[in-house]
């Protein structure tokens, strides 16, 4: 049977044996060639810091609550991991039209060997190679929704904490953007190093210097126009502080845990700033939208316009290993998965 990997309790990955339904009429059944670690995401589901794990969704509503009395609620636990893979079409439904056995292909799914998906979710791709370069397009619409929060204009100075795989294409969609001078904060010199080669103009280590207080000096004491950070909890404060007096503060991950509650009056103080959390499905909320992004990004990260870099490989079966070195937050480039 099959494997799949998920997270038991936080902080212990195992593997789970499931069976493949039979395909119904426009399924796709693939064989997975390599899947990738979405670093902020993942972590924080390995963690068990995700607030699913405590709370309910409530779509309607729009907001997490409490369970309410007499509402029995799935436990979190265990949990899938993963959201991105390669594969190869093992078999195919019958209403199936554009794929056949032995196209590989690049989707939407966990870390598991086999996955079942709609034909319509699934993107050819020609090589193995260029299905690991695919697994970019991801994390990509990440740093796409982000960016396109801010509406950069020409000249825009950005500031862009946590240089993990979506900090790094930030920095060059902010560039694409109109940036006229980007800043890229991260305590990993490696990371800063590579930064630089992709289009920052500024690297700052914080574990060297007070990032925010560089940034202003840098930029006459006026501050950026928008700051991007993926990291969460240790840099909140400090991309506050980086802005110029209406400025805005653009807040997509939570790599080192969810940033502590800011009351408006720190907004008030910063210079009337703005804050926002874009989330991925609002930017892609219906089918034309989701493709119109998707086929974007396949376009930039294949004709090289955006880079992407492959930082460490692991077997699937040191999945653990994997992730306890994310964790340690010394890892650069994007972490793949090799069943």
């Amino acid at each position: 049977m099959p494997l799949e990997l998920i997270v038991e309790r936080p902080r212990k990955v195992a593997f789970r044996e499931y069976t493949d339904p039979p395909l119904t009429d426009d399924q796709v059944l693939v064989r997975t060639t390599v899947s990738g670690i979405k670093s902020g995401t993942e972590i924080n589901l390995y963690r068990g810091e995700n607030p699913f794990v405590a709370e309910v969704w409530d779509p309607a509503l729009r907001l997490f609550r409490p369970p309410e009395k007499g509402e029995i609620v799935k436990p979190f636990f265990p949990h899938g991991l993963g959201s991105w893979a390669t594969g190869v079409v093992a078999a195919v439904g019958p209403k199936v039209v554009r794929l056949r056995p032995g196209d590989r292909v690049h989707g939407d799914w966990k870390h598991r060997q086999t996955a079942i998906l709609p034909e319509a979710r699934l993107y050819p791709v020609e090589s193995q190679e260029q299905g690991e370069l695919m697994l970019f397009t991801d994390p990509a619409k990440f740093a796409l929704a982000a960016v396109h929060d801010a509406e950069i204009k020409l000249a825009d100075r950005v500031a862009i904490f946590g240089m993990g795989a979506i900090g790094l294409l930030a920095v060059q969609m902010a560039r694409l953007d109109g940036a006229s001078q980007v800043f890229a904060v991260d305590p990993i010199q490696g990371r800063l190093e590579l930064a630089r080669r992709l289009g920052a103009d500024v690297a700052l280590n914080p574990g060297d210097c007070d990032a925010a207080l560089s940034i202003k000096r840098s930029t006459g004491g006026k501050g950026v126009d928008v700051v991007y950070d993926s990291v969460g909890k240790i840099s909140a404060e400090a991309s506050l502080a980086s802005l110029r007096p209406r400025g805005w503060f653009i807040t997509y991950g939570n790599a080192s845990g969810a940033a502590d509650p800011i009351p408006p009056g720190r907004l008030a103080a910063g210079g009337s700033l703005v804050m926002t959390r874009p989330t991925l499905f609002n930017f892609t909320d219906t089918p034309a939208s989701l493709v119109r992004a998707s086929k974007r990004l396949f376009s930039l990260v294949e004709t090289g316009v955006l880079s992407a870099d492959i930082g460490q490989r692991f077997a699937l079966k040191d999945a653990a290993d994997a992730h306890r070195a994310l964790e340690s937050g010394k890892t650069s480039g994007a972490i793949l998965l090799m069943p």
